[in-house]
């Protein structure tokens, strides 16, 4: 994929207030020249950066001349997957292992996605642990954050000769409960992390004398406490977005604060927007993008039905258009915030190809069996497809050596299609 970059037009004018023996005939054709051209470049300013700079740029795979928008294809059949068998992976959570919780089928573990216009490397696992080699990769996010940081792992662990070189850092069990886990492979010197932020930014408690509603509040302008433990690595992936809803924010009492003010009235996707612009300016203050490549994935679509959203069929096959519920106005918010952005940050627009996978959830399969599920992913799965986008990009792109030099005029802001969501 091939970065393309998005810069700040100059114009200069050079003005000629008067020149003798010039007709008023002439100027009046002068001055419709130059009305022309201004508004011309209001045109052009205004397409740049209100429709391609809110995430309408394409990144392209080598061999691609215009580009190629990996976001916009379909998933095709191919017998050479799963990458990986959850059940042989330790770090495979037991309730995103379908298989393992009953199902019975296994159709939806043979898709792989396949870009309209080009064609994406096939993961290559001894390449990617020798380009990872002493690196440092870190995922901030919800649980489906932590299913994408399972799935690398065990995508990595098909490459790995005696898994017992393989471990989590303080011998944890995978919970969805504790907020660092981390795997060492101890061959590699490789570190891959995962931090629990659903917000990114502060959870804290109410400002004194506040109404009795509010039992917390997250601070708009303040980032998640562990911010800190985030910084010096090689590859950084953030996602936020299921847990701003009403039922998780206001029906438990948490409301909005900035500057130390409650901010009840202010909307969930006000609120999001401004969460992310401080994560951004967080990002371009704390962040060295010479050495970190940094992503944010956008929100992942559900397949919930019925009149109250709470039911779940899987189907069998991918569905033949994408649906289901997929906060597109998350994406906007996320293209245009990063299209602000002085450093580089690539967006993984996932939202269209999970929705046509009503036939990869959880469903019932989950694990304890009572628990319903048409949010999160069975493993292996739509998650795995994450991963080779950001492997592909990187090694196709030459950024292995990761952390290697990052020229600025080459590395700008790249923000893959966010059209068709």
């Amino acid at each position: 994929m091939t970065p393309r970059s998005l810069s700040s037009p100059r114009v200069s004018f050079h003005r000629k207030w008067w020149a003798p023996g010039l007709s008023l005939n002439a100027l009046a054709v002068t001055f419709l020249l130059v009305s022309l051209v201004l508004v011309l470049g209001c045109v052009i300013h205004l397409y740049v950066f209100r429709f391609l700079g809110r995430g309408f740029l394409v990144s392209g795979f080598v061999g691609s001349t215009e580009g190629c928008d990996v976001f916009d294809g379909s998933w095709v059949q191919d017998d050479t997957y799963p990458l990986y068998n959850s059940s042989e992976c330790p770090f495979a959570e037991r309730g995103f292992n379908c298989l393992a919780n009953g199902r019975k089928d296994t159709d939806y573990l043979k898709w792989r996605w396949k870009p309209r216009n080009c064609d994406m490397p096939k993961f290559n696992v001894r390449e990617v642990l020798e380009s990872l080699r002493g690196k440092r990769v870190v995922l901030v996010g919800d649980s489906m954050s932590r299913t994408q940081w399972e799935s690398l792992i065990c995508m990595l662990m098909t490459g790995v000769e005696d898994p017992k070189t393989v471990y989590e850092v303080n011998g944890n069990q995978i919970s969805k409960t504790i907020r660092f886990l981390g795997v060492r492979f101890q061959t590699f010197n490789l570190s891959v992390e995962f931090f629990r932020s659903v917000f990114l930014v502060q959870q804290g408690l109410p400002p004194k004398h506040g109404p009795k509603r509010v039992r917390m509040t997250l601070k708009l302008d303040k980032m998640d406490e562990i911010n800190q433990k985030w910084v010096d690595s090689d590859v950084l992936i953030f996602n936020s977005g299921h847990w701003w809803t009403p039922s998780k924010l206001f029906d438990m009492g948490c409301y909005f604060q900035a500057g130390g003010l409650l901010k009840l009235g202010m909307s969930i996707n006000s609120a999001f927007k401004m969460a992310l612009e401080t994560w951004a300016s967080w990002v371009e203050a704390m962040v060295n993008t010479n050495r970190t490549h940094v992503f944010f994935r956008t929100y992942e679509p559900s397949h919930w039905s019925g009149s109250n959203q709470k039911a779940c069929k899987i189907t069998q096959q991918p569905l033949a258009e994408a649906k289901g519920n997929d906060r597109s106005e998350f994406a906007e918010i996320i293209a245009e915030v990063v299209s602000k952005m002085r450093v580089p940050v690539t967006v993984l627009n996932v939202t269209s190809m999970g929705a046509f996978r009503s036939d990869a959830h959880i469903g019932i399969w989950s694990h304890p069996s009572t628990i319903l599920d048409c949010s999160h992913w069975c493993l292996p799965g739509v998650p795995d497809a994450w991963n080779e986008l950001v492997f592909s990009y990187l090694l196709t792109n030459g950024e292995f050596s990761v952390g290697g030099p990052c020229k600025i005029e080459t590395c700008t802001i790249i923000s893959f299609a966010i059209n068709g969501l």
